[in-house]
């Protein structure tokens, strides 16, 4: 369930009242009549469950409230309440499966920026891998995926798509292709500065790993496991299962092989440079593919259960 605070106009407070009563998806609806200063208007608060949240809030945006007012919304842990039951009970589909669009789009268009942190933990992320790959340690990469960012600007590219929001698109791509150069480049730094100090050396990456070298070598599986990265991540987002995400980092191999074509062209072998990256460019691509057909068919399942079951007024 969400919580709606909501600064309606006086032209418009009757209007979003009305249309927050006739909902069947509405429970606990306050009207307080000038509690607004800033701007100007009525506070109306209201809690709706989550599968009638986007509705609600698409038509809070065609009487224009936001133009106008102001609407935030945010998460309620837990609701001890007999007409709650009930607005859940009539409401259309699942909370567990809800998409609230307008939630989505916030949160990952947060993960666009091009920030400080960022570039420092994809950098990292790809340091520690490139760590890993020489040493032939999974420990190391297994890190490496958890730490690296990179699945935010991936996820906001999957909901630009399909939402055609051209600007959160080039962002998303901006921060995916700059992020990446960086952190490539220093790895590239830091392996010549590691192997300067004796740590590691050009035979470690020529000998035997037999525990990291599907990193620069992909096959139908990268596809396979990209797809249902994708598939994974997307639902773990929409669906606020924050652990499953934890399995999708792990599960591809993005900034591994992003720090495998690092150190192979740090050290001139070009033939594992180019492996590592045609995985990377594998990962990527099945990735926003498979996350980009997950929501179209989110968004076609939630539409069709409003067409049939749609709101009340």
């Amino acid at each position: 369930m969400l919580h709606l605070r909501v600064i309606a106009p006086p032209d418009r407070s009757g209007a979003v009242a009305d249309l927050l009563a006739a909902e069947p998806g509405v429970a606990h609806l306050a009207v307080l009549d000038g509690a607004a200063r800033q701007p100007r208007g009525d506070l109306i608060l209201c809690d709706v469950v989550r599968e009638s949240a986007d509705r609600v809030l698409h038509r809070l945006q065609q009487l224009g409230v936001e133009a106008h007012g102001g609407i935030a919304a945010a998460d309620v842990e837990l609701t001890i309440s007999a007409a709650a039951e009930r607005a859940a009970r009539r409401a259309p589909g699942s909370g567990a499966d809800a998409v609230v669009w307008d939630e989505i789009a916030a949160k990952t268009g947060e993960q666009t920026e091009l920030s400080a942190t960022y570039l420092v933990l994809i950098t990292v992320a790809t340091m520690l891998a490139g760590i890993g790959v020489l040493l032939d340690q999974p420990i190391l990469i297994v890190g490496a995926m958890v730490v690296g960012p990179e699945f935010g600007p991936l996820a906001a590219l999957c909901v630009a798509l399909l939402r055609r929001r051209g600007r959160v698109i080039l962002r998303s791509v901006q921060a995916l292709v700059v992020g990446f150069l960086v952190a490539m480049l220093v790895t590239v730094l830091s392996t010549w500065a590691l192997t300067a100090a004796g740590l590691v050396s050009k035979a470690m990456l020529e000998g035997e790993r037999p525990l990291t070298d599907f990193i620069w070598r992909p096959d139908a599986l990268s596809w396979v496991v990209g797809l249902l990265a994708g598939v994974a991540g997307i639902l773990s987002l929409t669906s606020k299962k924050s652990g499953s995400l934890v399995g999708v980092l792990i599960s591809v191999t993005t900034v591994p092989a992003a720090a495998n074509v690092a150190v192979a062209a740090a050290y001139g072998v070009w033939y594992e440079a180019s492996g590592s990256a045609l995985q990377l460019v594998i990962n990527l691509a099945a990735i926003v593919l498979a996350g980009l057909l997950t929501l179209a068919v989110q968004q076609t399942w939630w539409w069709y259960l409003a067409r049939r079951r749609p709101a009340v007024g």
